[in-house]
């Protein structure tokens, strides 16, 4: 007689096949697939080691395993994701979130006063603006995109939330940004350059919307585009803050000097990576 697949045979025969696919952090992917099929969180999983699968839950756990050893990603395969600690509905429609993204946040949080008017530039998920509007209840934020399917997912994601009524969501293009003006313009631009386009992991080549990485030939474009508009956008004392690659924080924050920009900075991730850098309008500008 066979031996059963308990909840820990299976784990470790997914977490080897998921290895031979090329899958990064593949035991933890088999963990978070086989807890959705048994509506476990991981520490249930480990508490029923013991437990045979019934036909039912390996079939669909065989389905979540395919789709993932095509390298789709797991937040696409669950259809969520997590940021700020707050739960986030995502689709191939949009940009995972990040949790180096988080520093841009913080940055905000720290030159936010009571009643910012803040506008969130490409906004994808509704990550930024959503966890901004959490953390500051009087705020009045705006979040932009130029993709439908973008919006109605960060509209989704603002509702459930609860901070729907505070954001308002509007189809835009970062090369038309509204008029403001805002105390705080953030963005997490496309900052791909095109050449590098092909050397991303499937994950997020094959999967992940090219709208939301592709940055032009030197992933530069955007931000250009930012720069140039935010001496109209931003109210006096106002600050823009990017997002920016490995290896681009020397070239944007030269883009924001040359726009006009002042106290212009660079702040480094928690692997120390340079990823957000902002500059202030002048207090007697706009």
């Amino acid at each position: 007689m066979a031996e059963p697949w308990t909840v820990l045979k299976v784990l470790q025969w997914t977490a080897g096949y998921l290895q031979e696919k090329g899958v990064d952090g593949a035991r933890l992917d088999a963990e978070l697939l086989l807890a959705e099929v048994l509506q476990l969180d991981r520490v249930g999983l480990y508490l029923n080691y013991d437990r045979p699968l019934e036909a039912g839950e390996l079939a669909a756990y065989r389905q979540l395993v395919s789709r993932r050893a095509r390298r789709e990603p797991v937040a696409y395969i669950l259809n969520r994701s997590e940021f700020w600690s707050l739960p986030f509905e995502v689709g191939p429609g949009v940009l995972i979130p990040r949790p180096d993204t988080e520093v841009l946040v913080e940055e905000a949080l720290a030159r936010a006063t009571g009643e910012s008017r803040i506008l969130d530039v490409g906004t994808g998920s509704g990550a930024i603006a959503v966890a901004l509007a959490h953390e500051l209840p009087s705020a009045r934020l705006m979040a932009i995109d130029l993709s439908e399917a973008a919006l109605a997912v960060a509209q989704k994601n603002a509702f459930g939330n609860g901070v729907d009524e505070r954001i308002a969501f509007q189809r835009a293009d970062l090369h038309q940004l509204p008029a403001g003006p805002f105390e705080l313009i953030v963005a997490n631009p496309p900052y791909i350059p095109q050449p590098e386009m092909a050397t991303l992991q499937p994950e997020v080549r094959d999967y992940e919307p090219q709208q939301a990485l592709a940055g032009g030939d030197d992933g530069l474009d955007c931000y250009r585009a930012l720069a140039i508009q935010a001496t109209r956008c931003l109210s006096a004392g106002g600050w823009l803050l990017l997002e920016v690659g490995i290896g681009q924080a020397e070239a944007v924050q030269q883009l924001l000097a040359r726009a006009g920009l002042e106290e212009i900075f660079c702040r480094k991730d928690y692997a120390g990576i340079p990823r957000v850098v902002g500059g202030r309008l002048a207090t007697g500008a706009a």
